[in-house]
């Protein structure tokens, strides 16, 4: 099926026309796992890719997708953490994944060639510097309908790193930031749903990833392995897509106390929108966004507390992980598409965010990060 070249219709954002779209920043979105995995041309409208899939029952969320390049543009998401994934699972894991960390790797190498290749066609543009970073800023702002969209390479799961040598060889292929854990127990860390330290080779991960300069994603580790890794590391710490215990009381959140030790690192929070991460009670397979009535004020509930914490917006973002192994079954009612990731800066501002504070959590405080971090070349 061949892709429009227009741009998606999206009647959920028409109160756009009466406002300027600020520019947003997504912290964490698996392009290459749908691209390669569920098979999506994500240069086709969402409409196209979900008239694609109609029939198919191998994945829960076929024609239910949220995301593409044009909805990303349609939206103003000109930049984005785009993310590789392998995941190694040892015999018996009941967890999907690869039966050996040289498997996982070349997932994830198949991945880059698919990001290479979205850069040839001039859909995406991959930041690797500071002096990247302010180029593409304003190349987009001067020619947003043109400009590729940014992306910015980061790793979610560590099991597919084989040696230090493969993450050094990561890094110079651009990855940027790397999050040591996923679900379940890790090659270097334990992730969600389970528990314990890192070990001596989380232990040496870690100091590698320090000793490169890349940026430190603490999502998805579980309580002891986030405390062992924040005492060993002094570089740069972000969590891509993370939301808050005190609103779903499970270990895939933050506490207030792991919060405030992010604040405190000068870190940024992107807040995500799995339906299950948002409202707490949610049944798996069983329960239904409308239903349990999941919509983008649970974000902003999440922004807003993270916000109220550090008291100030320096530290909250958007890290949607849409389309992150889940679509419309499983995402706010009040989000068709990602291009409605705009809406939220109708409810920052609805409860009394200022213009900077929501131009802050919109894209600033991720951008300001990546300008402190970024290698200047």
């Amino acid at each position: 099926m061949g892709c429009r070249s227009q741009k998606e219709k999206n009647h959920h954002l028409i109160y756009f026309s009466e406002m300027n779209k600020s520019l947003i920043f997504d912290a964490h979105l698996d392009l290459s796992m749908n691209a390669l995995e569920w098979n999506r041309d994500l240069r086709c409208t969402v409409d196209e890719i979900r008239i694609s899939e109609q029939g198919m029952t191998d994945k829960p969320d076929r024609a239910k997708g949220t995301v593409s390049l044009p909805a990303m543009r349609e939206g103003n998401v000109g930049l984005c953490v785009a993310t590789q994934i392998g995941r190694y699972v040892k015999p018996g894991s009941k967890l999907p994944g690869w039966k050996s960390p040289e498997q996982a790797w070349a997932q994830t190498q198949g991945q880059l060639a698919w990001y290479r290749a979205m850069e040839d066609s001039g859909a995406m543009f991959q930041i690797f510097t500071k002096d990247d970073l302010d180029n593409h800023i304003t190349n987009w702002q001067n020619n947003p309908d043109t400009s590729p969209i940014g992306y910015i390479l980061s790793l979610e799961g560590a099991d597919s790193i084989i040696s230090p040598a493969h993450l050094e060889k990561a890094y110079i292929n651009g990855l940027r930031a790397i999050g040591p854990a996923h679900y379940g127990p890790g090659t270097y860390a334990m992730g969600t749903d389970s528990s314990g330290g890192l070990g001596t080779r989380g232990q040496n991960l870690i100091r590698e990833i320090e000793r490169l300069g890349m940026i430190l994603d603490v999502t998805h580790m579980c309580d002891e392995s986030f405390r062992e890794a924040l005492d060993l590391f002094h570089g740069p710490v972000w969590a891509s897509h993370n939301n808050c215990r005190v609103f779903v009381p499970h270990n895939r959140q933050f506490s207030d106390d792991h919060i405030k030790e992010l604040i405190r690192r000068d870190s940024v929070i992107g807040v995500a929108l799995d339906a299950w991460m948002m409202v707490p009670g949610w049944a798996r397979g069983k329960s239904d966004p409308l239903s349990m009535g999941v919509t983008l004020r649970q974000m902003f509930n999440n922004i807003d507390h993270i916000c109220q914490l550090a008291g100030n917006s320096l530290h909250a973002g958007i890290g949607s992980d849409l389309d992150g192994a889940f679509g419309k079954e499983q995402c706010p009612t009040d989000l068709e598409t990602i291009a409605d990731l705009g809406k939220i800066e109708l409810i920052l501002a609805e409860n009394g965010y200022s213009e900077t504070d929501t131009n802050n959590i919109l894209s600033g405080n991720f951008i300001r990060f990546l300008k402190k971090h970024l290698p200047d070349i």
